[in-house]
C-alpha cells in the first residue's frame, strides 16, 4: 500500500515537532536496516531526510548529487557503506539525535 502525500506531511509534521518521535523513528529505521529489512529502513531514512535536513541540503553536506541520494534510498537503492553512514551522520547531526548501538544476547 503506499502512503499518500498527507500521511507523509504528517509523518513530517511530527518530526518536525516532537523530539522523542524523530528519535523512535530514527531507530526504527536503523532497526530495521540491520535486522536485514533495508526497504523499510531506507523508506524511514527517506522520510527523515525529507522531514529534516532536504536531499538538497544533505547533497552540499555529503558532497554527492541530489539524485544519487534519492536513488541509494529508493527501494532497489544500494548505498555503500560509507554513503549509509555518512547519511545517518548527517542525519544525527540536523535531527539533534545521537544514536548508539548495543547487543543483546538472543
Amino acid at each position: 500500500m503506499a502512503l499518500t502525500r498527507e500521511f507523509k506531511n504528517t509523518v513530517a509534521a511530527r518530526v518536525q515537532r516532537d523530539p522523542r518521535f524523530r528519535e523512535a523513528l530514527f531507530t526504527e529505521a536503523l532497526n530495521a536496516y540491520f535486522a536485514g529489512d533495508t526497504t523499510v529502513g531506507k523508506a524511514i531514512l527517506r522520510d527523515l531526510v525529507n522531514a529534516t535536513v532536504g536531499f538538497e541540503e544533505l547533497a552540499m553536506t555529503l558532497k554527492k548529487p541530489s539524485k544519487s541520494l534519492h536513488r541509494m534510498l529508493a527501494p532497489r537503492g544500494n548505498p555503500s557503506t560509507e554513503n549509509f553512514f555518512g547519511i545517518v551522520t548527517a542525519l544525527q547531526k540536523k535531527a539533534r539525535v545521537k544514536l548508539r548501538v548495543t547487543a543483546k544476547a538472543s
